[in-house]
């Protein structure tokens, strides 16, 4: 990509954050009249009611920006941001009211579908040992659907402290447009880029103490948006680097859910046994110090699953997608067992000392 085009992307890029900041100081107004708070319960780390609903700010400034500036791509591409909508409505939904968590997955599995009418979905798991591993065409619809929830729930369950969710979504969002620009992907860079625009405006007023939280309209959106460039990557890389470019999340996510399921407990129901709020309680770190500890395990694993892309397309070995996968599986064992062990060591302290 040539000079000019880095100039001008990094000027939308600034127009974008200073629009998203913007419109989010304007639902801050409007919070009370929108009926946009969220109050504390024995689940939060804020002690005050908080305005909410952020996500209908910084999401309508990327909307905007779309439009006006990159309007060839939402011609072309106008199911992938129709899918993104839909997201972003049922999340501005569920800030003004509750919406059950079966209507969620339902508006995920639809724009789901939309994705995969229109030839973007999961359908393979890349090339192992010579060999590509290819989805029948409505194996690959369900394993999409599964893969965008997924990922989309898993960065709302981890929205759980201030600045956290946003932090790192704009380390994994980085290493996507590093994705685009090197192979030259538009669509990459644009989303990713765009994305992060909107979410660098909103960062500066939810860092703690958080004047604003994202709420479902934010979280669910930016996790969707993030889910989409992970499947529109695979053009270019193999899927098991995906998993390190969005480490923290789905890791959290799964040993919070496989802890769950052990207890005989819904997966879905919601408890304080993230890795952040294991961090706050357990290693007395501050909310800001646990954010840039968890933010720098995402630059550290998205490093990784940058050096593994690297390594697999220039043919460095055959054995790198095995074991990769060997290494993230050993990953999520330890991360189970160390915040596992220390869950449970302080309910030996609580019942022997409370």
């Amino acid at each position: 990509m040539d000079k000019g085009y880095v100039v001008l992307l990094e000027i939308k890029f600034f127009t974008v954050a200073i629009l998203s900041f913007l419109l989010v100081k304007i639902v801050i107004r409007l919070a009370h009249k929108l009926d946009l708070y969220d109050v504390p319960n024995e689940r939060s780390h804020h002690c005050r009611i908080t305005p909410s609903g952020a996500g209908i700010g910084f999401m309508g400034a990327f909307f905007i920006a779309i439009a006006f500036f990159e309007f060839q791509f939402l011609s072309e591409f106008w199911y992938i941001f129709l899918a993104i909508f839909l997201i972003f409505a049922i999340g501005v939904y569920d800030d003004r009211h509750d919406v059950s968590a079966k209507l969620k997955f339902i508006a995920i599995f639809f724009s789901s579908f939309i994705l995969w009418v229109n030839g973007l979905s999961v359908d393979t798991l890349g090339s192992w040992y010579g060999y590509e591993v290819m989805f029948p065409s409505v194996f690959a619809l369900f394993f999409s659907m599964f893969v965008l929830a997924g990922f989309t729930n898993a960065l709302n369950l981890i929205d759980g402290i201030d600045g956290l969710s946003t932090s790192i979504s704009l380390v994994i969002l980085l290493f996507f447009a590093f994705i685009g620009f090197e192979y030259h992907n538009n669509l990459l860079v644009v989303l990713s880029t765009f994305t992060m625009a909107t979410l660098v405006g909103f960062l500066f007023i939810n860092w703690h103490p958080a004047k604003i939280f994202m709420g479902d309209s934010g979280s669910l959106a930016i996790g969707f948006i993030i889910s989409v460039l992970a499947i529109l990557s695979l053009e270019h890389i193999h899927p098991i680097a995906v998993f390190y470019l969005t480490a923290i999340p789905t890791l959290d996510t799964l040993i919070v859910m496989t802890r769950r399921i052990r207890r005989g407990n819904s997966p879905f129901s919601p408890d304080k046994t993230h890795i952040h709020h294991i961090m706050v309680k357990f290693f007395d770190m501050n909310v800001p110090k646990t954010v840039f500890f968890l933010v720098l395990l995402q630059i550290i694993f998205s490093s990784v699953g940058y050096m593994i892309v690297s390594s697999i397309n220039e043919g460095l070995s055959e054995h790198i997608p095995l074991f990769a996968t060997i290494g993230f599986v050993f990953m999520f064992i330890l991360f189970y067992m160390i915040f596992t062990g220390i869950k449970k060591r302080q309910i030996r302290l609580d019942s022997e000392f409370g």
